[in-house]
């Protein structure tokens, strides 16, 4: 069995849609490990046949606060130059935006809701072509991050210009939740349930439960459709 790391940074933000994907490999094994909780120094960060790292509501650059993080960039740092699979969500992304020498830093105001992005042309080349038409994706986040140098930027927002990019070609940085699952929706209510409290923007509880019901299900086939096309771009 080749081995898949996934790390975890809050329960309800998994690998969602993701999941099914992976679990096509009949010959892969999936493996959580949760920051914080499990030692991630407890494997060679090029082992694993693809490292994820998933979204939280911590900072990239909050280090001090959250230890494991250096590790978290350590690993990534080591994928990242070896050329090897990586693929980053949310904080993930600006995870690998940190391992590779950018600036992550609070964007301008949170991005939470449901919206479109804006494809690069190299965007439309690459698995996010599937979101070409405007499909809405689901934002959550409040930092954003400079592009890497020598990442290619493949998606944007008026408020945070940089939301995808690739590093090689192997690696796929996500900014936006292309892995949510509609039904799981309650959890991040719930989990997120002061962050949402505290906005400004003008979501609430009710507006987001609506609009996951409402646009959720069609990121579904867009966002498998993206996820596999990566894999296989990968992988093969």
């Amino acid at each position: 069995m080749k081995p898949v790391i996934t790390i975890r940074h809050v329960q309800f933000e998994s690998l969602g849609l993701l999941e099914d994907v992976l679990a096509e490999r009949k010959n892969w094994q999936v493996q959580v490990l949760d920051a914080g909780v499990d030692d991630l120094t407890a494997f060679d960060p090029l082992e694993p046949e693809l490292l994820v790292v998933l979204g939280g509501p911590i900072g990239a650059y909050e280090q001090e606060t959250y230890p494991f993080l250096t590790e978290e960039v350590r690993i990534l740092e080591a994928r990242l130059r070896a050329g090897r699979p990586v693929l980053g969500i949310c904080l993930g992304a600006q995870l690998m935006a940190a391992a590779l020498g950018a600036r992550v830093y609070p964007a301008p105001a949170k991005e939470v809701g449901w919206a479109p992005v804006a494809l690069t042309p190299a965007g439309l080349a690459s698995p996010l072509r599937h979101l070409a038409d405007g499909v809405p994706v689901l934002h959550w986040h409040g930092d954003t991050f400079d592009l890497p140098d020598g990442a290619t930027l493949l998606a944007a927002t008026d408020l945070c210009p940089n939301q995808a990019f690739s590093y090689g070609p192997a690696a796929l940085g996500l900014q936006f939740h292309l892995e949510v699952v509609p039904g799981e929706i309650e959890r991040w209510l719930i989990g997120h349930a002061c962050e949402i409290a505290a906005l400004k923007t003008g979501a609430t509880v009710a507006s987001l439960r609506a609009d996951t019901r409402k646009l959720g299900p069609g990121l579904t086939v867009p966002a498998t459709d993206i996820f596999r096309d990566w894999v296989g771009q990968v992988h093969g």
